[in-house]
């Protein structure tokens, strides 16, 4: 017989007289409700976070029957004309195979839509729909012209564009014949304690966040809300579904900046816009999931001088590694975390290691140094790192020379590769020999890919010796002279200033508490300041580029930056640990340790220099740990250190070592490889 698309609608709403097995499904137990709007209910063993406060969508429908309850449900936008039983089976396989928020438990009841217009449902699809057995059923009337149906839980509704909501899990209330579909999170449990705290987008159409104040009270972890990857799958913008945590060193519109300090917190209000680089990340579609703990103000602190948080616990080997510096929570979040994508920290001096001076705007961000501040993101896969890199760095939000003391940054995008690798001897071979073998193994294999040589060198001597500055004085050496003029001006005036007059109104003239790496510093006064020995660093900072530039990374016809400085952050390829005492002899190491023969750390080059400096995974070496008493293995890393502007260089440099397996995937957890 022919039948209708609306008879076929309407047959959803026939008894069944034959079913199969029942449906087995979690029932939702509501745990809390947060100021914010926010219900928090469980599915099983499952945390989720809805948004009560902001529904994504509306649906109106006159027959629907109002309900104090919230319930699980799947949005599924069609992209066919007639939807079959396949159809609907591989779509909701797919769901369940390409994303970590959605379960079958959402299956409780469905809305139906189509984004290819008037869409019928064949008898397939409507056996398929049956055997869900579905609590409640919602169509799309503009798309399947079913306007009244005879059964009370199948329910024509008023639909919205795909744009407005994305297929995937959500969350249903009704009431006053009205489906209101909530933007639904899974909420995982931050067991490293990397994180400060979640946020999710307020959803109010201000582009502001909302900060979540929930933690697992079992395990003292905070909970960390993301989003279904299923919402971004037909978003067409680079970073689109992209989870990323956000040092708290930035402002996002709706969330207190910490800097990781208290006396902070209690003198600054809560951010009422987001920084120019993290709001370009929301344009490129990226999901912010929280904001990560830092050294307080960013200072290169050892995790023992950590006193106002708690330092964050590091996944790999036997969980006391360090998280390096400043950004530690960035770092050690995504060595922990399978569900989040990047973390976008900040480096001045060691924190993460650096991209040219100047190539992302730091407006909003708590600075160290405006001249040399510069931000980065750590990734677990090369190739995606790569495409994050070269999505968020654009020209629009490139520092303007008054705040880097330089000329305007240009960043070429091409494969002029360096035709060296000079290997640093003052900073070279690393200390432990089965990571230097490791590093051998890879230089080998750089070589033959790009038809390099290697050199060594000594940066050091050649620093020292070198004709840079005409009136220096003879006595001071070209390391100290730079790096001696106005360094701590950003960071008084910006930072310690307000902090301690703020601190000052409100406790009766007294210094604020600060970390122990802070307090000499927050006891300076403005005499001590002078913004012409500020000017003279900036003049002289230029004066060392230019000659970096010229003599050491230099740029040819055929090379963005003719030659690759080689050499080792700090660890030489030894466990270094968050407690201060298992650092001590010759099978560990302290964090960016100067090598006996060497001006400055490996992590200070660039800042001096204005370079771009990434760090790379090699492989692992085992080592025995004093915490578990067991063999536990330790990453060993690089640095590649190019000329300022090749950036996009280096990354092609690093797309093509990765697709020809000379760097893999790290994993998360207890091993990186």
């Amino acid at each position: 017989m022919i039948v209708s698309s609306w008879t076929i609608a309407c047959l959803l709403a026939l008894p069944v007289l034959v079913r199969a097995a029942p449906v087995t499904r979690n029932v939702l137990e509501k745990v809390h409700d947060s100021r914010q709007g926010a219900v928090i209910y469980e599915l099983g063993e499952i945390s989720y976070l809805a948004n009560a406060l902001y529904p994504k969508a509306v649906l109106n429908g006159t027959t629907i029957q109002s309900s104090p309850d919230f319930s699980p449900i799947a949005v599924i936008v069609a992209n066919e004309t007639t939807i079959t039983g396949s159809y609907l089976e591989s779509t909701i396989a797919s769901y369940l195979a390409g994303d970590d928020v959605f379960s079958n438990d959402f299956l409780a009841s469905l809305y139906l839509t189509s984004a290819v217009g008037k869409a019928t449902i064949d008898r397939s699809g409507v056996d398929y729909l049956r055997s869900l057995e579905l609590e409640s059923l919602y169509l799309d009337s503009s798309v399947f012209g079913c306007k009244q149906l005879s059964n009370t839980k199948t329910y024509a509704v008023a639909g919205v564009s795909a744009e407005n909501l994305p297929a995937g899990p959500y969350t249903a209330v009704t009431q006053d014949g009205a489906l209101s579909l909530l933007s639904t999170y899974r909420l995982y449990r931050d067991e490293y304690r990397t994180f400060i705290t979640g946020a999710y987008p307020t959803g109010n159409g201000e582009d502001s966040f909302t900060p979540l104040g929930y933690m697992d009270p079992r395990w003292w972890n905070p909970m960390i809300p993301v989003p279904s990857r299923i919402h971004y799958w037909n978003d067409s913008r680079p970073l689109a579904g992209v989870r990323v945590a956000i040092k708290d060193l930035f402002d996002m519109n709706g969330m207190q900046t910490s800097a990781g300090s208290q006396a902070w917190i209690r003198v600054t209000p809560i951010a009422n816009s987001t920084a120019p680089a993290i709001q370009r990340l929301v344009d490129l579609g990226a999901a912010l999931v929280g904001k990560y703990k830092l050294a307080q103000f960013a200072s290169g602190a050892n995790p023992w001088d950590w006193v106002d948080e708690q330092y964050p616990f590091n996944p790999r080997g036997d969980g006391y590694l360090t998280c390096s510096a400043s950004s530690s929570g960035g770092g050690c979040s995504v060595a922990a975390y399978e569900w989040l994508d990047n973390a976008i920290g900040s480096d001045t001096g060691s924190s993460m290691r650096r991209p040219a001076a100047g190539l992302i705007n730091l407006e909003g961000a708590l600075p160290l140094s405006w001249s040399q501040d510069t931000a980065g993101v750590f990734g677990r896969d090369p190739l995606q790192w790569v495409k994050f890199a070269k999505a968020w760095y654009t020209p629009e939000l490139h520092q303007e020379p008054n705040i880097t003391g330089l000329t305007p940054l240009v960043v070429p995008d091409n494969n002029k590769f360096p035709k060296r690798i000079r290997y640093l001897t003052d900073y070279l071979p690393l200390a432990n020999p089965a990571a230097e073998e490791i590093l051998q193994d890879v230089l080998g294999k750089m070589t033959a890919l790009f038809n390099m040589t290697v050199e060594n060198m000594n940066l050091t001597s050649t620093v020292i010796g070198a004709n840079i500055y005409p009136e220096k004085p003879a006595n001071v050496s070209n390391w100290v002279y730079p790096r001696s003029r106005g360094n701590s001006y950003d960071q008084y005036t910006s930072v310690v200033r307000p902090l301690k007059t703020a601190w000052a109104a409100l406790s009766g003239g007294r210094f604020p508490p600060v970390d122990p790496q802070w307090r000499s510093f927050v006891r300076m006064n403005d005499t001590q300041l002078d913004r012409e020995e500020y000017n003279a660093g900036l003049r002289l900072k230029n004066q060392t580029v230019s000659w970096f530039e010229k003599e050491m990374l230099y740029e040819t016809e055929d090379s963005c930056s003719e030659s690759m400085f080689i050499c080792d952050i700090g660890t030489g390829g030894l466990p270094s640990f968050r407690e201060e005492d298992l650092n001590q002899g010759r099978n560990a190491s302290f964090l960016a340790v100067r090598p006996p023969y060497a001006a400055i750390t490996c992590a200070n080059i660039c800042p001096s220099f204005a370079c771009a400096d990434y760090t790379i995974p090699l492989g692992q070496v085992e080592y025995q740990s004093p915490v578990t008493f067991f063999p536990e293995k330790y990453p060993v890393t690089i640095n590649m250190i190019v000329r300022r502007g090749c950036d996009f260089v280096l990354f092609n440099m690093i797309e093509k070592m990765a697709k020809a397996g000379i760097l893999t995937t790290v994993k998360t957890g207890r091993e990186a490889f």
